[in-house]
């Protein structure tokens, strides 16, 4: 499904004029919802070039037929598809967006991005400075989205993103990584392994095409696209000044569903969420309160393959770490014996159950 040669040239205007928009990153998306013409009259106003045949308007008229052939061409060479806002196949939800992407650029096939796009997206976000409560948190939800037959998206950033993303590869792999870059190009550089993985079983998708920088305008458009896409939009950590918050504003803006993890009032990257919650966001604690916040309360439990597959007294041992008895002393103390703790421990470690924390303690994180 190849793009079409005026959504081709309106991604390339995009592009373009970046360095314009960098500077305009505060109001991005009021400037991302202009027309082709108004945009280019903008950028000349600020530019102070508003004479009728500056560049810029000799370089847009000049972008036809061939100039779009050359941007298909660059796609095709980077591995990436197309899809355009013209085609009956494009995301419905991402119409909800005053200025929409006119191109998606794709990686890993069109068709499995279709698919997933359809299977009720939850958007998984938050700060790239996480606690290790937060990347658990987000680990737990990406997983339980993942098994439950939903899709996890986010933008695989360092952090809470990354540790969604994985959380949902764990468990079958259904996510999309929205980037503030070329879909098939790594960002950022440090996510190689996650970004192949990514590919293996889910799809990174972006508005830009090949050779473009990622700038902190990028970042912020690539949020409004992470919560167009989904049914449900989930901050997980993040302080009063996180980038998580723009996606939150824009799952707002396009009517789409809230929700944020309470976490400790004595961390800053408790305050997003907290804030979020006062604000009426959905409480959200675990895989099936993001069931009940997409199809309402009770219609549908998660069903996890590695839980539901537990023995008794594994399940038994997972219940005491909850209950409190987090250190194998306290387990024996419990009741266990010393030897049969440790081997169910190790079992449940290797289910990705619980976690070995700092000080001899277990983390419960399934």
């Amino acid at each position: 499904m190849p793009a079409c040669d005026d959504c081709l040239r309106r991604t390339w205007l995009i592009e373009r004029v970046s360095g314009y928009l960098e500077f305009q990153r505060n109001r991005i998306d009021e400037i991302l919802s202009l027309q082709d013409r108004p945009l280019i009259e903008s950028w000349q106003e600020k530019c102070g070039r508003k004479q009728a045949d500056d560049q810029l308007g000799r370089e847009y008229r000049r972008f036809g037929a061939g100039r779009a052939e050359v941007a298909r061409m660059r796609a095709e060479a980077a591995g990436l598809e197309l899809l355009c806002i013209c085609e009956p196949s494009y995301p419905e939800r991402l119409m909800r967006l005053f200025g929409p992407p006119a191109v998606l650029h794709v990686a890993g096939g069109m068709s499995r991005f279709l698919e997933l796009a359809a299977a009720d997206p939850v958007a998984i976000v938050g700060t790239r400075r996480p606690t290790i409560y937060g990347t658990d948190v987000a680990g737990l939800l990406g997983r339980g989205v993942s098994v439950s037959g939903l899709c996890t998206v986010s933008g695989m950033a360092v952090g809470v993103d990354a540790a969604a993303h994985r959380g949902a590869l764990a468990a079958g792999g259904r996510t999309i990584a929205v980037l503030p870059g070329c879909a098939s190009e790594v960002y950022p550089k440090t996510n190689r392994q996650l970004y192949d993985q990514i590919l293996r079983n889910g799809v990174t998708v972006s508005e830009l095409g090949p050779g473009t920088s990622v700038r902190k305008w990028t970042l912020i458009a690539r949020n409004r696209i992470i919560a167009a896409l989904s049914d449900l939009t989930v901050v997980v950590q993040g302080n009063s000044r996180s980038g998580a918050l723009n996606t939150a504003k824009a799952a707002r803006s396009v009517g789409s569903r809230l929700g944020a993890v309470p976490g400790s009032v004595f961390v800053a990257q408790s305050e997003g969420p907290h804030e979020l919650l006062r604000a009426g966001a959905t409480l959200i604690r675990n895989p099936q309160d993001v069931l009940d916040a997409v199809f309402g309360t009770g219609a549908r439990a998660v069903l996890d393959p590695a839980l539901n597959g537990l023995r008794d007294e594994q399940r038994a041992l997972l219940e005491a770490i909850r209950a409190g008895a987090d250190t194998l002393a306290a387990l024996i103390g419990g009741g266990g014996a010393g030897q049969d703790a440790l081997t169910l421990l190790a079992e449940l470690e290797l289910a990705g159950c619980v976690r070995r924390a700092t000080g001899g303690r277990y983390v419960v994180v399934a």
